[in-house]
Protein backbone atom coordinates (compact mmCIF):
# COMPACT_ATOMS: atom_id res chain seq x y z
CA UNK A 1 0.00 0.00 0.00
CA UNK A 2 1.17 3.31 -0.90
CA UNK A 3 2.13 6.24 1.76
CA UNK A 4 -1.13 7.89 2.70
CA UNK A 5 0.37 10.32 5.01
CA UNK A 6 1.83 13.70 4.18
CA UNK A 7 5.10 13.91 5.27
CA UNK A 8 4.71 17.35 6.34
CA UNK A 9 1.86 16.66 8.56
CA UNK A 10 3.93 13.88 10.07
CA UNK A 11 7.01 15.89 10.77
CA UNK A 12 5.16 18.03 12.70
CA UNK A 13 6.05 17.64 16.77
CA UNK A 14 2.94 17.56 18.38
CA UNK A 15 1.95 19.74 21.68
CA UNK A 16 4.59 19.54 24.07
CA UNK A 17 1.64 20.98 26.70
CA UNK A 18 -0.72 18.15 26.00
CA UNK A 19 0.96 14.75 26.93
CA UNK A 20 1.23 16.02 30.49
CA UNK A 21 -1.96 16.62 30.81
CA UNK A 22 -3.78 13.03 29.36
CA UNK A 23 -1.78 11.10 32.27
CA UNK A 24 -3.17 14.28 34.87
CA UNK A 25 -6.62 13.23 33.87
CA UNK A 26 -5.98 9.96 35.33
CA UNK A 27 -4.28 10.30 38.37
CA UNK A 28 -6.27 10.78 41.03
CA UNK A 29 -5.56 13.79 43.28
CA UNK A 30 -3.37 15.28 40.75
CA UNK A 31 -3.38 19.25 40.74
CA UNK A 32 -2.97 20.64 37.53
CA UNK A 33 -1.06 24.48 36.63
CA UNK A 34 -0.28 23.71 33.25
CA UNK A 35 -3.41 24.62 30.57
CA UNK A 36 -3.79 28.39 30.23
CA UNK A 37 -8.08 28.37 30.60
CA UNK A 38 -9.35 31.03 33.00
CA UNK A 39 -10.87 29.01 35.90
CA UNK A 40 -13.71 31.90 36.02
CA UNK A 41 -16.90 31.01 34.48
CA UNK A 42 -18.39 32.95 31.50
CA UNK A 43 -19.98 36.11 33.04
CA UNK A 44 -23.61 35.32 32.89
CA UNK A 45 -25.01 38.47 30.91
CA UNK A 46 -22.43 36.85 28.43
CA UNK A 47 -23.93 33.52 28.67
CA UNK A 48 -27.67 35.26 28.73
CA UNK A 49 -27.21 36.41 25.77
CA UNK A 50 -26.15 33.06 24.07
CA UNK A 51 -28.96 31.55 25.16
CA UNK A 52 -31.32 34.45 24.11
CA UNK A 53 -29.64 33.97 20.48
CA UNK A 54 -30.81 30.20 20.57
CA UNK A 55 -34.36 30.86 21.72
CA UNK A 56 -34.32 33.70 19.14
CA UNK A 57 -33.77 31.03 16.21
CA UNK A 58 -30.75 32.71 15.99
CA UNK A 59 -29.01 29.72 14.49
CA UNK A 60 -27.99 30.33 11.18
CA UNK A 61 -24.72 30.72 9.19
CA UNK A 62 -23.52 34.54 9.27
CA UNK A 63 -21.70 36.06 6.57
CA UNK A 64 -18.26 34.45 5.91
CA UNK A 65 -16.46 37.54 7.50
CA UNK A 66 -18.67 37.44 10.63
CA UNK A 67 -21.41 39.27 12.29
CA UNK A 68 -21.90 42.54 10.89
CA UNK A 69 -22.70 43.71 14.48
CA UNK A 70 -19.76 41.97 16.23
CA UNK A 71 -17.21 43.57 13.64
CA UNK A 72 -18.18 46.72 14.39
CA UNK A 73 -18.07 46.19 18.55
CA UNK A 74 -14.49 45.09 17.25
CA UNK A 75 -13.86 48.21 15.67
CA UNK A 76 -14.84 50.65 18.41
CA UNK A 77 -12.84 48.62 20.97
CA UNK A 78 -9.81 48.77 18.86
CA UNK A 79 -10.41 52.38 18.53
CA UNK A 80 -10.61 53.18 22.63
CA UNK A 81 -8.01 50.51 23.66
CA UNK A 82 -5.60 50.84 20.90
CA UNK A 83 -6.40 54.00 19.03
CA UNK A 84 -6.77 52.07 15.76
CA UNK A 85 -9.15 52.47 13.18
CA UNK A 86 -10.63 49.80 10.78
CA UNK A 87 -13.67 49.87 8.99
CA UNK A 88 -15.91 46.86 9.64
CA UNK A 89 -16.73 45.75 6.14
CA UNK A 90 -13.47 45.60 4.55
CA UNK A 91 -10.65 45.14 7.39
CA UNK A 92 -12.00 43.20 10.42
CA UNK A 93 -12.74 39.42 10.26
CA UNK A 94 -14.46 36.88 12.89
CA UNK A 95 -12.58 33.40 13.46
CA UNK A 96 -12.32 30.60 15.54
CA UNK A 97 -10.39 31.43 17.91
CA UNK A 98 -7.12 33.81 17.88
CA UNK A 99 -5.59 30.60 16.78
CA UNK A 100 -7.62 30.05 13.49
CA UNK A 101 -6.56 33.60 12.73
CA UNK A 102 -2.91 32.64 12.96
CA UNK A 103 -2.72 30.13 10.59
CA UNK A 104 -4.68 32.08 7.81
CA UNK A 105 -2.94 34.88 8.23
CA UNK A 106 0.31 32.89 7.35
CA UNK A 107 -1.41 30.97 4.62
CA UNK A 108 -2.96 33.95 3.07
CA UNK A 109 0.99 35.74 2.64
CA UNK A 110 3.35 33.03 2.81
CA UNK A 111 5.24 31.83 -0.34
CA UNK A 112 6.96 28.92 -0.17
CA UNK A 113 10.41 29.30 1.24
CA UNK A 114 9.14 32.73 2.69
CA UNK A 115 10.87 33.11 6.11
CA UNK A 116 9.10 33.51 9.44
CA UNK A 117 10.77 35.26 12.42
CA UNK A 118 9.38 33.32 15.88
CA UNK A 119 10.57 35.00 19.57
CA UNK A 120 10.73 31.93 21.19
CA UNK A 121 9.90 30.86 23.87
CA UNK A 122 6.40 31.46 22.62
CA UNK A 123 3.12 29.76 21.85
CA UNK A 124 3.08 26.32 20.65
CA UNK A 125 1.06 26.82 17.28
CA UNK A 126 3.55 29.77 15.60
CA UNK A 127 5.96 27.26 14.42
CA UNK A 128 3.14 24.57 12.87
CA UNK A 129 1.53 26.95 11.32
CA UNK A 130 4.13 28.35 9.45
CA UNK A 131 5.76 24.85 8.08
CA UNK A 132 1.39 24.32 7.16
CA UNK A 133 1.81 27.31 5.20
CA UNK A 134 5.09 26.25 3.30
CA UNK A 135 7.20 29.13 5.31
CA UNK A 136 10.69 28.68 7.09
CA UNK A 137 10.26 29.27 10.76
CA UNK A 138 13.36 31.54 12.19
CA UNK A 139 13.38 31.45 16.43
CA UNK A 140 15.08 34.07 17.57
CA UNK A 141 16.00 33.23 21.59
CA UNK A 142 14.44 35.72 23.76
CA UNK A 143 16.39 36.20 27.08
CA UNK A 144 15.27 36.11 30.97
CA UNK A 145 18.14 38.29 31.83
CA UNK A 146 15.97 41.16 28.73
CA UNK A 147 12.51 39.94 30.46
CA UNK A 148 12.29 38.21 27.22
CA UNK A 149 11.54 40.84 25.30
CA UNK A 150 12.27 41.42 21.57
CA UNK A 151 15.55 43.53 21.24
CA UNK A 152 16.02 45.36 17.91
CA UNK A 153 19.71 43.81 17.57
CA UNK A 154 18.41 40.04 17.95
CA UNK A 155 16.21 41.53 15.01
CA UNK A 156 18.54 42.56 12.74
CA UNK A 157 20.62 39.51 13.41
CA UNK A 158 17.85 37.05 12.25
CA UNK A 159 16.63 39.04 9.02
CA UNK A 160 17.86 37.86 5.60
CA UNK A 161 16.64 38.39 2.24
CA UNK A 162 14.00 35.57 2.53
CA UNK A 163 12.63 37.32 5.89
CA UNK A 164 8.99 38.18 5.09
CA UNK A 165 6.94 38.19 8.72
CA UNK A 166 7.78 38.56 12.24
CA UNK A 167 5.54 36.98 14.73
CA UNK A 168 4.80 39.05 17.61
CA UNK A 169 3.99 37.09 20.25
CA UNK A 170 2.87 39.85 23.59
CA UNK A 171 1.69 39.59 26.30
CA UNK A 172 3.85 36.49 25.58
CA UNK A 173 2.65 32.68 26.77
CA UNK A 174 4.38 30.77 28.89
CA UNK A 175 6.78 34.17 30.31
CA UNK A 176 4.67 36.46 31.37
CA UNK A 177 7.11 38.91 29.30
CA UNK A 178 5.49 42.51 27.57
CA UNK A 179 6.80 44.97 25.21
CA UNK A 180 6.01 48.40 26.13
CA UNK A 181 6.01 51.44 23.81
CA UNK A 182 9.58 52.25 23.90
CA UNK A 183 10.59 48.62 23.33
CA UNK A 184 8.00 48.60 20.15
CA UNK A 185 9.64 51.87 18.48
CA UNK A 186 13.11 50.48 18.44
CA UNK A 187 12.25 47.18 16.66
CA UNK A 188 9.16 49.17 14.38
CA UNK A 189 12.34 51.11 12.60
CA UNK A 190 14.11 47.62 11.93
CA UNK A 191 10.56 46.33 10.65
CA UNK A 192 10.16 49.36 8.15
CA UNK A 193 13.58 49.50 7.22
CA UNK A 194 13.33 46.13 6.18
CA UNK A 195 9.75 46.13 4.91
CA UNK A 196 9.08 43.21 7.25
CA UNK A 197 5.15 42.30 7.93
CA UNK A 198 4.07 41.22 11.47
CA UNK A 199 1.08 38.89 13.03
CA UNK A 200 0.59 40.53 16.26
CA UNK A 201 -0.79 38.22 18.80
CA UNK A 202 -2.42 40.20 21.45
CA UNK A 203 -4.74 37.57 22.83
CA UNK A 204 -3.58 38.09 26.54
CA UNK A 205 -3.77 41.93 25.72
CA UNK A 206 -6.29 42.91 28.32
CA UNK A 207 -4.40 40.65 31.13
CA UNK A 208 -1.48 43.17 31.42
CA UNK A 209 -0.49 44.42 35.34
CA UNK A 210 1.33 48.06 36.16
CA UNK A 211 0.43 49.19 32.54
CA UNK A 212 -1.52 49.15 29.73
CA UNK A 213 -1.17 47.32 26.43
CA UNK A 214 0.14 49.25 23.07
CA UNK A 215 -0.31 47.65 20.43
CA UNK A 216 2.23 48.27 17.44
CA UNK A 217 -0.03 48.66 15.08
CA UNK A 218 -0.63 51.97 16.76
CA UNK A 219 2.83 53.59 15.80
CA UNK A 220 3.56 55.15 13.04
CA UNK A 221 4.11 53.32 9.82
CA UNK A 222 3.22 49.57 11.38
CA UNK A 223 -0.84 49.57 11.13
CA UNK A 224 -0.33 49.04 7.05
CA UNK A 225 2.19 46.28 7.89
CA UNK A 226 -0.05 45.02 10.87
CA UNK A 227 -2.21 42.05 11.11
CA UNK A 228 -3.86 42.49 14.63
CA UNK A 229 -4.75 39.10 16.29
CA UNK A 230 -7.45 39.06 19.20
CA UNK A 231 -10.12 36.96 20.73
CA UNK A 232 -12.50 36.65 23.60
CA UNK A 233 -10.98 33.32 25.51
CA UNK A 234 -8.54 34.59 28.27
CA UNK A 235 -10.24 38.34 28.63
CA UNK A 236 -13.73 37.22 29.16
CA UNK A 237 -13.08 33.49 29.93
CA UNK A 238 -15.03 32.32 26.93
CA UNK A 239 -12.64 29.49 25.39
CA UNK A 240 -15.12 27.22 24.89
CA UNK A 241 -16.88 29.47 23.06
CA UNK A 242 -14.55 29.13 20.07
CA UNK A 243 -13.94 33.20 18.77
CA UNK A 244 -11.39 35.72 17.87
CA UNK A 245 -10.99 38.14 15.34
CA UNK A 246 -8.00 39.12 13.28
CA UNK A 247 -7.51 43.26 11.98
CA UNK A 248 -5.23 44.44 9.00
CA UNK A 249 -4.81 45.81 5.69
CA UNK A 250 -8.10 44.78 3.59
CA UNK A 251 -5.84 43.24 1.07
CA UNK A 252 -4.65 40.71 3.56
CA UNK A 253 -8.07 40.08 5.01
CA UNK A 254 -9.91 39.56 2.12
CA UNK A 255 -7.79 36.59 1.31
CA UNK A 256 -7.59 35.10 4.70
CA UNK A 257 -11.67 35.21 4.46
CA UNK A 258 -11.41 33.05 1.12
CA UNK A 259 -9.55 30.82 3.06
CA UNK A 260 -11.50 30.92 5.77
CA UNK A 261 -15.01 30.27 3.53
CA UNK A 262 -13.80 26.79 2.05
CA UNK A 263 -12.05 25.71 5.16
CA UNK A 264 -14.99 26.64 8.11
CA UNK A 265 -17.27 29.00 6.44
CA UNK A 266 -18.03 30.82 9.68
CA UNK A 267 -17.72 31.67 13.20
CA UNK A 268 -20.47 30.14 15.74
CA UNK A 269 -23.09 32.20 15.05
CA UNK A 270 -23.99 31.31 18.94
CA UNK A 271 -20.26 32.79 20.12
CA UNK A 272 -20.78 35.59 17.76
CA UNK A 273 -23.87 37.07 19.81
CA UNK A 274 -22.81 36.59 22.98
CA UNK A 275 -19.19 38.06 22.12
CA UNK A 276 -21.37 41.79 21.11
CA UNK A 277 -22.51 41.47 24.79
CA UNK A 278 -19.29 40.87 26.12
CA UNK A 279 -17.81 44.02 23.68
CA UNK A 280 -20.25 46.06 24.56
CA UNK A 281 -20.82 45.63 28.27
CA UNK A 282 -17.90 43.47 29.66
CA UNK A 283 -15.27 46.06 31.10
CA UNK A 284 -16.22 45.31 34.50
CA UNK A 285 -15.44 41.74 34.06
CA UNK A 286 -12.58 42.21 32.57
CA UNK A 287 -11.03 44.49 35.33
CA UNK A 288 -12.36 41.91 38.01
CA UNK A 289 -11.04 38.85 36.25
CA UNK A 290 -7.69 41.37 35.97
CA UNK A 291 -7.21 41.81 39.79
CA UNK A 292 -7.50 38.62 41.04
CA UNK A 293 -5.31 37.34 38.73
CA UNK A 294 -2.83 40.35 40.06
CA UNK A 295 -3.59 38.69 42.88
CA UNK A 296 -2.59 35.51 42.11
CA UNK A 297 0.60 36.93 40.38
CA UNK A 298 1.59 38.23 43.39
CA UNK A 299 1.68 35.27 45.61
CA UNK A 300 3.48 33.12 43.38
CA UNK A 301 6.35 35.17 42.78
CA UNK A 302 6.16 35.61 47.00
CA UNK A 303 6.29 31.57 46.71
CA UNK A 304 9.17 31.31 44.30
CA UNK A 305 11.33 33.92 46.36
CA UNK A 306 10.68 32.02 49.31
CA UNK A 307 11.53 28.73 47.68
CA UNK A 308 15.01 30.41 45.92
CA UNK A 309 13.49 29.59 42.78
CA UNK A 310 14.90 32.41 40.44
CA UNK A 311 11.74 33.99 38.62
CA UNK A 312 11.49 37.31 36.70
CA UNK A 313 8.34 39.43 37.41
CA UNK A 314 5.97 38.50 34.50
CA UNK A 315 3.68 41.72 33.71
CA UNK A 316 1.11 40.10 31.38
CA UNK A 317 -0.90 37.07 30.90
CA UNK A 318 -1.62 34.68 33.45
CA UNK A 319 2.05 32.76 33.81
CA UNK A 320 4.82 32.71 35.76
CA UNK A 321 7.96 31.32 34.42
CA UNK A 322 10.42 30.06 36.64
CA UNK A 323 14.02 28.81 36.43
CA UNK A 324 15.13 25.35 37.44
CA UNK A 325 18.52 24.91 36.21
CA UNK A 326 20.04 24.98 39.56
CA UNK A 327 18.94 21.09 40.27
CA UNK A 328 20.73 19.93 36.93
CA UNK A 329 17.89 18.26 35.33
CA UNK A 330 16.09 19.36 32.11
CA UNK A 331 12.62 20.76 32.38
CA UNK A 332 10.65 17.85 31.08
CA UNK A 333 12.73 15.62 33.88
CA UNK A 334 11.30 18.24 36.68
CA UNK A 335 8.21 18.04 35.73
CA UNK A 336 8.02 13.84 34.86
CA UNK A 337 9.31 13.91 38.75
CA UNK A 338 7.14 16.72 40.14
CA UNK A 339 4.25 14.56 38.71
CA UNK A 340 5.04 11.20 39.66
CA UNK A 341 5.84 12.48 43.22
CA UNK A 342 4.11 15.37 43.98
CA UNK A 343 0.74 14.93 41.28
CA UNK A 344 1.38 18.32 40.37
CA UNK A 345 1.64 19.07 36.50
CA UNK A 346 3.26 21.93 34.90
CA UNK A 347 4.48 22.22 31.31
CA UNK A 348 8.64 22.04 30.50
CA UNK A 349 9.59 25.39 29.21
CA UNK A 350 11.02 23.47 26.14
CA UNK A 351 7.51 22.68 25.12
CA UNK A 352 7.71 26.06 23.77
CA UNK A 353 10.75 25.82 21.78
CA UNK A 354 14.37 24.96 22.62
CA UNK A 355 15.43 27.92 24.60
CA UNK A 356 12.77 27.28 27.44
CA UNK A 357 15.02 24.64 28.86
CA UNK A 358 15.83 25.24 32.38
CA UNK A 359 12.24 26.91 32.95
CA UNK A 360 8.71 25.77 33.87
CA UNK A 361 5.47 27.29 33.21
CA UNK A 362 3.01 27.68 35.79
CA UNK A 363 -0.02 28.92 35.02
CA UNK A 364 -2.14 31.02 37.49
CA UNK A 365 -5.42 31.09 35.57
CA UNK A 366 -6.91 28.83 38.50
CA UNK A 367 -8.45 29.15 42.09
CA UNK A 368 -6.19 30.36 44.78
CA UNK A 369 -7.13 27.86 46.98
CA UNK A 370 -5.81 25.21 44.23
CA UNK A 371 -2.67 27.62 44.20
CA UNK A 372 -1.58 26.99 47.63
CA UNK A 373 -2.28 23.61 47.76
CA UNK A 374 -0.33 22.76 43.80
CA UNK A 375 2.44 25.24 45.66
CA UNK A 376 2.98 23.73 48.93
CA UNK A 377 2.96 20.44 46.90
CA UNK A 378 5.94 22.15 44.45
CA UNK A 379 8.16 23.79 47.70
CA UNK A 380 8.05 19.63 49.07
CA UNK A 381 9.36 18.90 46.31
CA UNK A 382 11.96 21.61 45.66
CA UNK A 383 12.70 20.92 49.47
CA UNK A 384 13.78 17.71 48.75
CA UNK A 385 15.63 18.52 45.59
CA UNK A 386 17.98 20.91 48.03
CA UNK A 387 18.22 18.53 50.65
CA UNK A 388 19.93 16.05 47.83
CA UNK A 389 21.98 18.83 47.06
CA UNK A 390 23.29 19.35 50.34
CA UNK A 391 23.59 15.64 50.92
CA UNK A 392 25.64 15.36 47.96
Amino acid sequence: MRNFLSDKCVGLKPSGIRKFFDVVSEMPDAISLGVGEPDFDTPWHIREEGIYSLERGRTFYTSNAGLKELKVEVCRYLKRRCGLSYDADRDVMITVGGSEAIDMALRAMLNPGDEVLIPQPSYVSYEPCCLLADGVPVTIELKEEDQFRLKPQQLLAAITERTKILVLPFPNNPTGGIMEQADLEAIAKVLIEKDIFVVSDEIYSELTYGQDHVSIASLPGMKERTIVINGFSKAYAMTGWRLGYAAGPSEIIQQMIKIHQYAIMCAPTTSQYAAVEAMRNGDEDVARMREAYDGRRRYLLHAMEEMKLKCFEPKGAFYIFPNISRFGMSSEEFANRLLQEEKVAVVPGTAFGDCGEGFIRISYAYSLEDLKEAIGRVARFVGRLDQGERVC
